[in-house]
């Protein structure tokens, strides 16, 4: 086949390599001038240290990212720095989770958590088995707030919030606990290793999106935004016998307004959670570890920090991330309240100062209860792709290399049924005799 993949962030890469690998011609269509949507580097003043677009975190348990890094020849124990799963604050150790077995290394991590009391420990170790029991489901319309409101409050405060906002980026008032059941199940109780922090430690097109444009070389347009797409598989003129759009939700809904517009309403129906990341400049400072999470408050904006210099970027830099910014980007950014912050809570060598703020208006969609997702397939050899696409997962970048994987399948697929039957019609013959 001849197939048009229109985008080149994690999904669009992800299905462009497994079209390619299956035999078939592959096109990318990229709008921006590099790829890797929002999973990408930006350049600075300093070419040896750029900015990423956003503290990005992968885990263990995103097996498929790491094949697919594997596969274009990038080693994930260079480019990525491997930390047992630790919450800790300033000054406080934290939630840490031993190595071992799942089920093991939480209970073992939570009774040893000595900032908390004996009594918050066992309530959150009875809620666990809880939700264990009933294999990590719930009704569709609870929240995580909801799902959550018996814990402790110690335990909600350090644990749920920090990690629903991480995963999700949604408030727990606001986001789905069955979403959240989804990431905790994969996370913590899938397998040794799968709930280990995989902190990038090389700038972040270096993981995906600068090795696949090389592996793709002229097969990569960038500096192209499709204007229009047909039903015959047309992309802005030019013929195809499948197209993947992998894309952004509000683009794949532009572009299908008119050929899929059931589709098309459903991914044009999404809200979106800004995230703003504020870098701090403080030559000679070092944090207590690579990350660590902070308490968020009203004239406190972030929830965890990165110590860039210790993770192989630029000494002296620090990545504050504040997830579901969205009550910040309305009042105009937070990077003044950010640097309140990081001086109020961490020691610092030199006084910090506000070295750049990136600000990402439409990061993820507001992962809430009982959200309509679009499906993978849009129409007969059209597809889509991207962390938004109907599936188990929150927008991360696991889920939108899986989603890419599943449309590339899911093109070869149809393409060799329709084979099948037309050669079964012109023989005459069931397309299943030998």
């Amino acid at each position: 086949m001849k197939a048009a993949v229109v985008g080149a962030g994690w999904a669009g890469l992800a299905a462009a390599v497994e079209l390619a690998d299956a035999g078939h011609a592959v096109t990318v269509f990229e709008m921006a001038p590099q790829p890797g949507g929002r999973a990408r580097s930006v350049a600075g003043p300093d070419p040896t240290w750029p900015y990423d677009n956003g503290q990005h975190i992968l885990i263990g348990a995103y097996r498929g990212s790491l094949a697919l890094m594997q596969r274009l020849g990038v080693d994930p124990q260079e480019v990525l720095q491997r930390l047992p799963l630790a919450l800790p604050y300033p000054g406080e150790a934290g939630l840490q989770l031993p190595p071992g077995s799942a089920l093991v290394s939480f209970t073992r991590g939570v009774l040893a958590h000595r900032g908390w009391p004996l009594g918050a420990r066992l309530g959150l170790l009875m809620a666990a088995g809880g939700w264990l029991a009933r294999g990590f489901r719930c009704a569709p319309d609870l929240t995580v707030a909801a799902l959550c409101a018996g814990l402790p409050a110690v335990v909600r405060r350090d644990l749920v919030d920090p990690l629903c906002v991480a995963a999700l980026n949604t408030p727990a008032a606001e986001a789905s606990a069955r979403v959240f059941l989804r990431v905790l199940k994969d996370a913590l109780f899938s397998g040794p290793g799968s709930a280990d922090l995989l902190l990038p430690r090389s700038p972040l097109s270096t993981l995906l999106a600068e090795p696949a444009a090389a592996w793709l070389g002229p097969r990569l347009r960038l500096g192209h935004r499709v204007q229009q797409l047909t039903a015959q598989g047309q992309v802005d003129g030019e013929a195809f016998d499948a197209v993947v759009l992998a894309c952004t939700s509000v683009e794949a809904a532009r572009l299908t307004a008119e050929i899929a517009p059931a589709w098309s309403a459903l991914a044009g129906a999404f809200s979106f959670q800004p995230i703003i990341t504020v870098y701090l400049h403080s030559p000679g400072s070092r944090l207590a570890a690579p990350m660590l999470a902070l308490r968020e408050g009203p004239q406190a904006p972030a929830q965890f920090v990165f110590d860039l210099g210790q993770l192989g970027g630029a000494p002296g830099r620090f990545a504050f991330v504040v997830s579901g910014a969205a009550g910040w980007v309305a009042r105009g950014g937070c990077g003044e309240a950010v640097l309140a912050q990081a001086q109020a809570v961490l020691a610092w060598a030199t006084p910090p100062v506000i070295d750049k703020v990136l600000i990402e208006k439409r990061a993820t969609f507001a992962c809430t209860p009982g959200l309509a997702r679009p499906p993978g397939r849009i129409a007969p050899r059209l597809w889509a792709a991207g962390d938004y696409v109907d599936g188990p997962y929150p927008a991360t970048l696991e889920g939108a290399v899986r989603s890419g994987r599943a449309a590339a399948q899911g093109v070869v697929a149809e393409a060799a049924a329709a084979g099948g039957a037309a050669k079964g019609a012109a023989s005459g013959s069931p397309t299943n005799t030998p």
